[in-house]
């Protein structure tokens, strides 16, 4: 498969091979089922909590006798029976990651990235660089390539003005090669990569 390079400005720079290996049919769909779940899961706060019996505020004493009154037996005032006692089985703070091991992430998305690919979402510039931190520069790129929707922008390293001028346009993301993940590559609607990023993802997937 070849990808046609463009260059900030919307013009052909010639074209791409790309060496990663394109996966077919269905395999490696339940590894990225799996760490898309894994993602999602470890972007849990996990701090909900309640108070059990012996945590709410409140005193120990017996509200009333137990026999002649013909009310019900009651023994404690932080009863969960009782408005203001103690929840039964609530949430308490906990860890929500799942494990998942570097083989099921690395196919996880290769095959991410070869479906982007063969729907053609993936537009890959010569040189992803600003001269100025301004967004309408930014702006005036995505026109260029003709990025509509959403998009997630990735570069090979941290271009100071590539961050300033994107961070206030909407439904745009930026990222680099070494950071970027299967959930990453699943959500937006076009991925547009540096050159050299994008060449940096297709090493870190031929180590599997």
């Amino acid at each position: 498969m070849k990808l046609k390079v463009k260059s900030i400005k919307g013009s052909d720079q010639g074209e791409l091979e790309v060496r990663l290996p394109i996966i077919e049919n269905g395999v490696g769909t339940q590894a990225v089922h799996d760490v898309v779940v894994a993602h999602m899961a470890a972007r849990r706060m996990g701090t909900a909590s309640t108070k059990t019996v012996g945590e709410v505020a409140g005193s120990n004493k017996k509200p009333w006798r137990q026999k002649g009154t013909g009310r019900a037996r009651a023994g404690s005032f932080r009863s969960p029976l009782w408005r203001g006692g103690g929840v039964v089985f609530g949430p308490k703070p906990r860890d929500y990651t799942k494990k998942v091991n570097q083989n099921v992430r690395q196919l996880a998305l290769r095959k991410a990235l070869s479906e982007r690919l063969k729907a053609g979402d993936v537009i890959v510039v010569e040189d992803l660089k600003l001269s100025t931190p301004k967004t309408r520069e930014f702006i005036a790129l995505l026109e260029a390539l003709k990025v509509e929707g959403t998009a997630l922008v990735v570069s090979s390293t941290v271009d100071q003005n590539l961050l300033l001028a994107s961070r206030n346009v909407p439904y745009v993301w930026l990222t680099t090669s070494g950071q970027l993940n299967t959930y990453d590559v699943l959500r937006p609607d076009k991925l547009v990569f540096a050159r050299s990023a994008f060449e940096m993802v297709e090493d870190r997937l031929a180590k599997n």
